[in-house]
């Protein structure tokens, strides 16, 4: 009789996979910067987007730098949403949308912007002490400055003149977060009037929501 041979099947080794890095961002992280100078309501304007897009369902950061805001210096705010978001600071060159209260505000961060960005914004011009003490120049052509590098993803509005026919010139922030909801229609108009009764005075509601409507009209 003969022999088989037996054929010994030798192990297949299975590939091991290398664990996944967990990567900072899950690539659907928003990035929002807002820039302007102390007084000008930026800090409100960043909380109602808070309060707006925490109860829309998402994961928030955000982070404040305060210059000497009493003297008229620059505030600015990293604010991220998205489903997990795992740092408050955006990158140089990553953001999304700028949401600026001032011209020369806008300017310092343009270089921050990605080149598909979305701008807003108020076109307003606050002198620094530079400039007022005869050291300095205000820039010039902001808003082409602006248009030329990023053509019609550029909005300016009059956050000022606005709130002022409205009968309270303090009222611009909220006008600015008006005109800057249209870029979220995800998020229901009712949303962003919630989120502004809820952090405003009762007896502020009636004005804020107008300035809110109004703004929301102007883009």
């Amino acid at each position: 009789m003969k022999k088989t041979k037996k054929t010994i099947k030798k192990p297949v080794k299975k590939a091991i996979k290398k664990p996944v890095k967990k990567v900072q961002e899950d690539g659907k992280t928003v990035n929002i910067f807002l820039s302007g100078v102390g007084g000008q309501g930026t800090i409100l304007a960043s909380n109602i987007l808070a309060e707006v897009f925490f109860k829309a369902g998402y994961d928030i950061k955000k982070s404040e730098v305060h210059g000497m805001a009493q003297r008229g210096g620059d505030v600015t705010t990293h604010f991220r949403f998205g489903k997990k978001v795992y740092s408050p600071l955006i990158k140089y060159g990553d953001v999304d949308f700028l949401l600026s209260f001032e011209f020369l505000e806008a300017l310092r961060y343009i270089n921050w912007i990605k080149p598909t960005g979305k701008i807003l914004i108020n076109k307003q011009e606050i002198y620094p002490p530079a400039v007022n003490l005869g050291m300095a120049q205000y820039p010039g052509g902001v808003e082409e400055i602006f248009k030329k590098f990023f053509k019609e993803n550029v909005y300016v509005i009059n956050g000022q003149e606005i709130a002022r026919n409205l009968g309270n010139v303090q009222a611009a922030n909220v006008v600015l977060i008006g005109a800057f909801s249209n870029f979220f229609p995800e998020v229901k108009e009712e949303q962003w009037i919630e989120a502004i009764k809820g952090l405003l005075a009762p007896k502020l509601h009636d004005l804020n929501v107008r300035a809110f409507t109004e703004g929301r009209k102007a883009l």
